[in-house]
């Protein structure tokens, strides 16, 4: 079997998420966070009051995993979860003045890490990347 000329692109980009999603969340947690507390903090500032199925559909993390972010985010002190008055079942979830305050926090966190990203690139090749990525991504929804 020959061996390809140049490392398959599938691999270096699953390559490239993987260090760059580490870096990232070892960034996050040096103030106390993490991507999936980001992502569900991130959800929660643009949208509010949030029930927790919504929350899942936006952050991309399912069932129990979600339900054991939350339970330690809300036992932190970051977020309230209330039971909908029409259906027990459902979780309406919204943020503290500290979850509020975390968020500002990692913010910080997240554009001095993009920022460490884009360096090293021209506006033109930045633009081309995220283009390329974009049309990468659109291929694997239809």
């Amino acid at each position: 079997m020959m061996e390809p000329a140049h490392t398959p692109i599938g691999l270096l980009l699953a390559r490239a998420a993987k260090t760059a999603s580490r870096a990232f969340d070892d960034a996050l947690a040096a103030e106390g966070g993490s991507i999936p507390v980001w992502l569900v903090l991130l959800a929660l500032m643009r949208g509010g009051h949030r029930m927790q199925s919504e929350l899942a559909d936006e952050v991309g993390i399912q069932g129990p995993t979600l339900t054991h972010h939350l339970n330690g985010m809300e036992n932190a002190g970051l977020l309230l979860r209330q039971r909908a008055p029409d259906n027990r079942r459902i979780h309406r979830i919204e943020l503290t003045d500290t979850g509020r305050a975390m968020f500002h926090r990692l913010r910080g966190v997240a554009m001095a890490y993009d920022a460490r990203l884009r360096s090293g690139f021209t506006e033109v090749e930045l633009d081309t990347l995220r283009n390329l990525l974009e049309r990468l991504a659109a291929k694997q929804v239809s």
